[in-house]
């Protein structure tokens, strides 16, 4: 039941549960969708609850849609897929195509018979065009580099309305206002801080995904844990995935184009991150 619960499970009084529910998306890059979630245990019991006996065979789902029409117009939405999710992490990517579009994705149960459930809805975000001179590729512990170009394709200052979860995550990730200026922050050094009679908290994040790559005949057909994968002209492919705390069981299917040979390799990762306990020094050793 963990892995269908999206929403977080405190142990021994440890973890965090959220007060809200939220679905953050931010562009990454042209093919590339990064979507962050916060749910509560109450938007859980809503769901099962709703959906009734169809609860068992449900399963958590992100849904992607299609924004068609132009920013600041009335838009229409297309579902393009539901990609299958799970519990005990807070974030996933996205894989999209044909840029520049428009997308938006919901998060929430999909029952056998078709009928969803929404948890919650993301902002809308625009791709780039396809061979951008700069792509965008940021972690949140380098975001703050250029976080003004992730915020502005992720819908930050879209005529319809910049999304609210959208700035407060920014601005929780940062620590600081979005309006204040990037120096705030990492400019004037210690000595500013110490002058100012305060001492700004330290922060240490990290944080890791994976990179799947491969290749096989250009004309085949892959899959990697069900969904289809695009190959390059050569035969090549590059996928990345979230690296959550814990074990999980990738398998690839590669089918040849006459369906005859078929061939699967089964990729199996584990993350084990421990937090250690901080050393504070004496300010005068």
């Amino acid at each position: 039941m963990r892995l269908k619960n999206l929403a977080p499970q405190p142990k021994n009084g440890k973890g965090k549960a959220y007060d809200r529910d939220r679905l953050v998306v931010m562009v990454r890059d042209p093919y590339w969708l990064h979507a962050y979630w916060e749910l509560t245990r109450q938007a859980v019991e809503r769901a099962e609850a709703a959906l009734g006996h169809r609860w068992h065979s449900a399963r958590p789902v992100l849904r992607l849609l299609e924004v068609g029409g132009s920013s600041g117009k009335a838009a229409s939405e297309t579902v393009i897929r539901h990609i299958d999710i799970h519990g005990g992490v807070n974030n996933w990517y996205v894989d999209v195509q044909d840029p520049p579009k428009r997308y938006r994705l919901d998060i929430g149960y999909l029952s056998e018979d078709g009928k969803f459930f929404m948890l919650a809805r993301s902002n809308i975000v625009s791709t780039p065009r396809a061979g951008a001179a700069d792509t965008i590729d940021e972690n949140w512990t380098d975001i703050a580099k250029n976080f003004e170009k992730v915020y502005a394709m992720s819908g930050g200052h879209s005529p319809e309305g910049a999304s609210s979860e959208l700035q407060e995550l920014f601005e929780e990730r940062l620590r600081r206002p979005m309006s204040a200026p990037v120096f705030a922050r990492y400019g004037g050094g210690a000595g500013a801080m110490l002058a100012a009679g305060q001492r700004q908290n330290f922060s240490f994040e990290l944080d890791a995904e994976l990179i799947v790559y491969g290749s096989t005949e250009p004309d085949a057909h892959v899959t990697l844990q069900g969904d289809p994968v695009q190959l390059r002209p050569d035969g090549s492919f590059t996928v990345r995935f979230s690296l959550p705390n814990c074990r999980q069981v990738i398998p690839a299917v590669a089918q040849s184009a006459d369906g005859i040979e078929q061939r699967t390799i089964v990729l199996a990762v584990e993350r084990n991150t421990k937090v250690m306990e901080p050393v504070i020094r004496d300010a005068h050793e």
